[in-house]
């Protein structure tokens, strides 16, 4: 089916942001097992495993749209050097998705394409879920303490 060529363009920007947040999570992650915060690295691995289902789905749908999908650009990483530069850099990048994922929204629903729609509602709910937990995660930090936050997320060693 023929798409709409700003919407595809928007979708490629989208796949962009996607692709990168994968590499950042992942390295996030990674760093966090490398230093024994073992709950944090499965919750972050989590999110990049989010993040490459929507990059999955923004691939079919450009595809679908007879759209060629642009996977060989990233933007610029920002990887945090302490677990509160992570996670502050993960929640600023997640805010700029809510945004973007917005804007998206309204250019389908000016262009007619409520598949399109659909789909970028569907992403953006999980995007706001990842906001959701950034902003959860500080404001344990802040409560806590950051060594207090850092303990809960070891795991006791196996006896």
């Amino acid at each position: 089916m023929k798409g709409n060529e700003k919407l595809i363009t928007v979708l490629n920007s989208l796949l962009a942001d996607e692709l990168t947040a994968i590499n950042q999570y992942m390295v996030h992650s990674e760093m966090c097992e490398s230093w024994g915060y073992n709950k944090l690295h499965r919750a972050i691995q989590q999110q990049a495993m989010n993040e490459m289902h929507h990059a999955e789905w923004l691939i079919e749908r450009i595809i679908f749209l007879d759209g060629a999908p642009t996977v060989s650009i990233l933007n610029p990483m920002k990887i945090g050097k302490t677990v509160l530069e992570m996670i502050k850099n993960d929640n600023g990048d997640e805010l700029d998705a809510v945004r973007k994922y917005n804007d998206a929204i309204k250019t389908g629903r000016e262009v007619n394409d409520q598949g399109t729609v659909d789909l970028l509602t569907k992403i953006l709910k999980m995007e706001e879920g990842h906001v959701d937990w950034a902003e959860m995660q500080q404001i344990q930090i802040k409560q806590m303490g950051l060594e207090n936050y850092l303990v809960n997320q070891t795991e006791s060693p196996a006896s």
